[in-house]
């Protein structure tokens, strides 16, 4: 079993708890096996990316659980974010219009691309071309995140 890093020091986590603990300690193990899992064969970036698309799934579900379905409290929701469940920067950007499905912040980061903007996955579908039938995000694998996209 793995350890549970947020019974800390006497720290009790708030009422609601046992609802998320199942979840994110399944995903907690899948990430460590993710980190574990070998990198021969592949090239240097897409070692990374089943930890990207773990720490996007860990934080759209404590999002869908308090914005969506609203069945945590916001005490839960400020605990689970101060204690690094959720990353509170996506989950900032994915409540403002047009970033509803973004997959990583370093896809809009406009410092990291050569031409100053925003990634690759973030074009809409219709407006790629054609002639490229598979295109990912060299930072996280995404093939489209752009919130036009179905």
């Amino acid at each position: 079993m793995p350890n549970i890093r947020t019974l800390q020091k006497g720290k009790r986590p708030p009422p609601g708890w046992d609802l998320l603990e199942p979840t994110l300690v399944e995903l907690e193990a899948k990430m460590r096996q993710a980190e574990k899992e070998p990198h021969e064969g592949k090239r240097k970036c897409e070692s990374l990316w089943p930890v990207f698309k773990l720490h996007n799934q860990r934080s759209r579900y404590i999002y869908d659980m308090f914005y969506t379905k609203k069945a945590i409290s916001r005490e839960l929701y400020d605990y689970c974010l101060r204690e690094k469940w959720a990353d509170a920067g996506l989950i900032a950007k994915w409540k403002k219009n047009g970033f509803e499905k973004l997959c990583c912040l370093k896809c809009i980061e406009a410092a990291a691309t050569n031409f100053g903007s925003a990634c690759i996955c973030r074009v809409p579908k219709k407006d790629q071309p054609e002639d490229k039938l598979l295109i990912e995000c060299v930072n996280c694998g995404c093939r489209g995140c752009a919130s036009t996209d179905v």
